[in-house]
């Protein structure tokens, strides 16, 4: 009698659902592994802050001032008068260096400083090179600073020439000018200002505004009597040159946008930010302020991250902290002034 071997092997059905289960895990463990990716990037970014925090401390214990929010040299008069359409767009022939710049030193960024003479605009010959004679082609203006990049923030266009055609720049040229998601903090813009109940006006009294120029617009840390540990200096406004409102990336920019705005950079001073705020269709949660609201909302002039629920900060004294979006927006006012008098504690 010949013996029947059965061969081993699964089902259609026992295949189904074996692949059931490992799509169920899948399911189950991807948004636990995105999570823990985005939770190292924003320790990535944290560190990030406490090294510019770190470079402010060593830059003022050096120089005994931090660094200036504008440092301005005035270009040659040949210079000035060729008429370069780039003192159009910024209304400033002086072409000021910003801080972030003052601080690669600091950074162990010293290659990207020695590509340019911190002791001439940006817009000076020496600080240049073919084909155009602006700080766009200038090399260290293009380095990409990792210190200045937040690693949770998208990828975002660099090249400004779409903006700079009308000015009648080469049209065949791009003018790539890596972003800082990082800004340096001057002061309180008037909307900012009214959404809280003080005087509609901007300010100059953040950690790194001053209008005096006298002092070269520099500020010592003995100038902040509201205390190092409550104010800012360095905050998240990310993902320019894209704009993003309530976390989408609006593709075709708003009539009412301001060009200046949008300016991501971190060569020069126009990165240095006077902070504002955003109208959204319901209020602040604590402000007391219809349609106020400070955080998140838009990328303009205002607080912005990747970050689920807030914005990450480092302060005068060098430590960086989380600053939920639904924060009292008078306390973050409180923390963007280094003089306003006010009493910030970790219980407000």
């Amino acid at each position: 009698m010949k013996k029947v071997v059965y061969k081993q092997g699964f089902t259609l059905v026992e295949l189904l659902v074996v692949i059931a289960i490992i799509g169920i895990l899948v399911g189950l463990l991807l948004p636990a592994v995105q999570a823990a990716r985005e939770a190292a990037r924003r320790m990535q970014c944290s560190n990030n802050l406490k090294q510019l925090g770190l470079a402010l401390h060593n830059h003022e214990s050096g120089y005994k001032w931090v660094p200036a929010w504008r440092r301005e040299f005035p270009l040659t008069d040949t210079y000035a008068a060729t008429g370069n359409p780039y003192f159009t767009l910024t209304g400033d022939a002086r072409s000021p260096h910003g801080p972030l710049g003052q601080l690669l030193p600091f950074l162990e960024q010293s290659n990207v400083t020695n590509m340019f003479d911190a002791k001439k605009a940006l817009l000076d010959p020496v600080n240049n090179v073919p084909p155009f004679p602006g700080a766009l082609n200038n090399p260290a203006a293009m380095a990409r600073v990792p210190s200045f990049l937040c690693p949770s923030v998208p990828e975002s266009p660099s090249n400004y020439g779409p903006y700079f055609a009308p000015l009648g720049m080469p049209a065949n040229v791009a003018y790539n000018l890596p972003r800082t998601d990082y800004a340096p903090m001057r002061g309180i813009h008037s909307w900012l200002a009214q959404c809280v109940g003080l005087p509609s006006q901007n300010t100059e009294n953040a950690m790194l505004g001053t209008t005096n120029p006298i002092t070269k617009y520099m500020v010592k840390f003995g100038e902040v009597p509201d205390g190092l540990s409550a104010t800012f200096c360095f905050l998240e406004i990310a993902g320019k040159q894209n704009v993003y409102f309530l976390n989408k990336n609006i593709t075709v920019q708003p009539a009412f946008i301001n060009l200046n705005s949008f300016y991501g950079d971190w060569n020069i001073a126009r990165q240095v930010r006077g902070l504002n705020t955003a109208v959204v269709p319901t209020p602040a949660a604590s402000s007391g302020a219809q349609g106020c609201s400070v955080i998140n909302v838009f990328n303009a002039n205002n607080p912005y991250s990747f970050h689920t629920g807030g914005i990450q900060a480092v302060r005068g004294d060098g430590s960086v902290g989380f600053f939920s979006q639904s924060m009292d927006n008078q306390v973050f006012v409180a923390l963007l002034s280094r003089d306003g008098g006010e009493v910030v504690t970790s219980e407000n």
